[in-house]
């Protein structure tokens, strides 16, 4: 039995997956969600409730996406030992190719591995698609994928509420802002939900701008193939992350929101490699 752990900056997420027989290589089913034995996440704050949270589940084999850093990493090193000291231990790391993608990163190591994991499960779950992958957390980050799994290269930019929260700290008599605040009109007629239309906007125009871009380009290559209709969006858009759903009503294209997308991608991983 697997645990797979996401280790972002503000939350643990962890799950347990489930699968019908014998875990073999390559065992799974194409464009399908895992089914979650056991699913849960806690704040870095609450990390010692994971050992009792994983108390009772046999896992074997963990598979960890850590981008909090080295404290975190030994926490979770601590925590595993207390619970299964015989787990075997895999950190999660970018390379060139993996799992599917093929990581056109000038130096592919540098990729956070959050990044490749949901670009992983995205194009699991959404195969032969161009994709744009924007998984909305503590940062934003926008990535590309071809149909064949190529990675094009991506952006981040600051995540909702820490753009919010950076807007009303370093401006003068600005109150600070949730990113749950709602706003019906683009156009605010007080400060809270002037500042919070802002950040939207910024976060909604960058996916915009990607989904774009990508479609410019694939165009472009496929210009001596079949012409394309020109009405039809030819890129899926992807969301995942905790900010994610404060985004969905402003997006005036179509989208799939999936969630834990990390853990898919982990999930993906795992069963394609040799244990």
């Amino acid at each position: 039995m697997q645990l797979l752990i996401d280790a972002g900056n503000t939350r643990i997420k962890w799950a347990v997956p489930g699968l019908t027989g014998t875990p073999v290589r390559g065992e799974t089913e194409t464009g399908k969600l895992p089914v979650w034995l056991h699913m849960n996440s806690v704040a870095h704050a609450d990390m010692a409730t994971l050992t009792e949270a994983w108390q009772g589940i046999p896992f074997t084999h963990v598979l960890v996406s850590n981008v909090a850093g080295d404290a975190i990493r030994a926490q979770l090193i601590a925590l595993l030992a207390a619970v299964r000291a015989d787990a075997k231990i895999s950190w999660f790391s970018s390379a060139a190719r993996l799992a599917g993608i093929q990581n056109n990163y000038r130096n592919p190591a540098q990729l956070g591995c959050d990044r490749l994991a949901s670009m992983i499960g995205a194009h699991y779950l959404f195969p032969a698609q161009d994709l744009i992958v924007a998984t909305c957390g503590t940062a934003t980050t926008v990535d590309a994928v071809t149909a064949q799994g190529d990675f094009v290269g991506g952006m981040i930019l600051p995540g909702l509420k820490l753009m919010a929260e950076s807007l009303a700290r370093n401006t003068a008599q600005l109150p600070q802002v949730a990113e749950s605040t709602s706003i019906a009109e683009v156009f605010a007629d007080n400060t809270d939900q002037a500042i919070v239309s802002g950040c939207i906007s910024a976060q909604v125009g960058a996916i915009l701008r990607a989904v774009t871009a990508l479609e410019q380009r694939q165009q472009q290559q496929q210009k001596h193939q079949q012409h394309q209709q020109h009405q039809q969006q030819l890129v899926n858009c992807i969301l995942s992350g905790g900010a994610a759903p404060y985004l969905l009503a402003h997006l005036d294209i179509s989208y799939q929101y999936v969630d834990n997308l990390v853990l898919t991608g982990l999930f993906v991983v795992a069963q394609s490699s040799p244990s």
